[in-house]
């Protein structure tokens, strides 16, 4: 089972939402200066809430682990990935681990990240490409949903491992027969590592969270 949702939350009610997040998400909703990262935060929260709803689990409780992912405590077999970016906020949901990232696709990034913290043929691949800043969100999220696979998040170096794009997307060295997907929704590029091929992303609107 996999399910994969975005939202736009610029529109988000932010006063009615601080109401509907638990004690914990309202610290880390005012731990953010700007309006638009507590609507991204909060509206992360209840995307979340909403898939959770939708499996009939109303009374979860959220931990984290070691290395900072967090986790449906008190439900087995039930995982999640939150990102956001921009006016978007991304909730991946599975019954085995998953890891999922959103990125707005910025045409003025420095590749000189690329080239200082990635793989080196995951460099010259973007270089070699026809839109470079495009390629290189494309290797961003795929990185990114990795990293957050593993728990390890940023503990694992950027470098430490290489992702291939030809005709499927693959990790190079593979013990868990994962399972890379990709997609673009407007100008945002997301990436999903699982054991799932997920055959489409689900657009929620503010309302529906």
């Amino acid at each position: 089972m996999i399910k994969v949702t975005y939202c736009n939350v610029e529109n988000l009610d932010l006063n009615k939402a601080y109401h509907l997040v638990p004690k914990d998400r309202k610290e880390k909703i005012d731990f953010y200066r700007f309006e638009k990262d507590k609507k991204l935060s909060a509206g992360a929260f209840l995307l979340l809430r909403k898939l959770l709803s939708e499996r009939n689990i109303v009374d979860f409780e959220i931990k984290k682990g070691k290395y900072g992912k967090p986790c449906v405590y008190n439900h087995k077999n039930i995982y999640f990935n939150l990102s956001h970016s921009g006016k978007m906020v991304l909730c991946a949901i599975s019954d085995k681990e998953i890891g999922a990232d959103i990125e707005y696709n910025d045409p003025e990034i420095d590749l000189n990240i690329a080239k200082n913290f990635f793989f080196n043929r995951e460099y010259e691949s973007i270089m070699n490409s026809e839109k470079p800043h495009d390629a290189f969100f494309k290797y961003w999220v795929l990185k990114e949903s990795y990293m957050k696979y593993t728990g390890l998040g940023m503990n694992l170096k950027l470098d430490a491992f290489e992702i291939v794009i030809d005709n499927e997307i693959r990790l190079k060295e593979d013990n868990e027969n994962l399972k890379f997907n990709l997609f673009e929704i407007d100008d945002y590029k997301i990436g999903i590592a699982s054991h799932y091929d997920v055959p489409h992303l689900i657009e929620y609107d503010i309302e529906e969270i």
